[in-house]
């Protein structure tokens, strides 16, 4: 009885890792899907000559871009938009453009 329980607790500890695993993949696959989606409404949006409306924090963006201060303005991105940093930080080189 007592050699059972270490191999049952290894065993429980291997289908947690397994679950985590499949959790993690799954989840960086519909963030992919979600970035790829975005990135065509995006295209979509400016083929058609729609501009996303302005919000008061994405004008503190360009006013910091206008100080020189990009790091800043992409902390403040982030904050807006809930990206991450590489998003961020193409998104902020777009508008100094």
């Amino acid at each position: 009885m007592d050699s059972v329980l270490p191999v049952v607790i290894a065993l429980l500890v291997l289908a947690a890792i397994m679950l985590v695993s499949a959790t993690d993949r799954r989840s960086r696959s519909l963030e992919r899907r979600l970035k790829q989606l975005e990135r065509k409404v995006d295209l979509l949006l400016a083929h058609a000559g729609v501009e996303e409306p302005q919000d008061a924090r994405m004008a503190e963006i360009d006013q910091l871009l206008t100080q020189g201060k990009k790091i800043q303005a992409i902390k403040v991105h982030r904050e807006v938009t809930g990206s991450g940093l590489a998003e961020a930080k193409e998104a902020v080189e777009r508008r100094m453009r």
